[in-house]
């Protein structure tokens, strides 16, 4: 179920937000202030995020700029300021989105919907297969020649977020951000073990990994086969 952030002081509107969104299938989760909104972002990671800038503790810009932080997730921003230097600052500070109040709810949803469409990517392959294992995102398998693996939850959200940026560095903050939250990512001893185990689990030599290969001081990539 797709989970929604919702930020906004004014209960009202917040309700009425949550009302609509848990009628039509969305898991919300509601906040009506910046301090409540980072929490409940740390503790269940949103698939989107709406956020009023008008809060009474901190602008929303700060949510924005904490979020994009550690996740991809689209922000849409909702205010009342309808000069054009807000919606840059917004936009700049990373939201993909912004709608002026008063606004229909039918064309908010409308928003929400696009938004989550393009976060999704229409070509992203569902399998990935190398010489030693293959990778199943949509089943969440991964095989060997010898059978299934099993992993644990912790080694198959890291797994999955290598694979899914193939060839390409993913710092060790990224994927602490991306696996533990915000509060873990100085932990890189956490990378360590659970990359360890997961070498050991899928490459022919642990020791020489050819899959899982790590950039010392920076992060780790998953390069696939490459053709002789």
């Amino acid at each position: 179920m797709t989970r929604i952030l919702i930020v906004d002081d004014d209960p009202h509107l917040l309700r009425a937000l949550t009302i609509a969104l848990t009628a039509r299938g969305y898991q919300t989760n509601a906040a009506p202030d910046a301090t409540t909104a980072l929490q409940a972002a740390a503790t269940a990671a949103p698939d989107l995020a709406v956020i009023d800038l008008g809060l009474p503790d901190l602008d929303g810009i700060s949510i924005v700029e904490s979020l994009r932080g550690w996740s991809t997730a689209p922000i849409i921003v909702l205010s009342a300021r309808h000069d054009e230097t807000a919606k840059i600052n917004a936009l700049d500070a990373g939201a993909d989105d912004y709608v002026t109040k008063p606004f229909g709810m039918g064309e908010l949803l409308a928003r929400i919907r696009a938004a989550l469409r393009r976060a999704t990517p229409a070509d992203e392959q569902p399998v990935i297969t190398t010489a030693a294992f293959t990778v199943d995102l949509a089943a969440k398998r991964v095989t060997t020649a010898a059978g299934e693996i099993r992993l644990t939850p912790t080694e198959w959200h890291l797994l999955e977020v290598l694979v899914r940026h193939p060839g390409r560095l993913v710092t060790q903050r990224q994927l602490l951000q991306e696996v533990w939250g915000p509060r873990y990512e100085k932990e890189t001893n956490y990378l360590r073990v659970h990359l360890a185990n997961l070498r050991r689990k899928l490459e022919p030599e642990p020791s020489r990994p050819r899959y899982l290969i790590t950039e010392p001081g920076i992060g780790y990539r998953f390069t696939s086969d490459t053709p002789a």
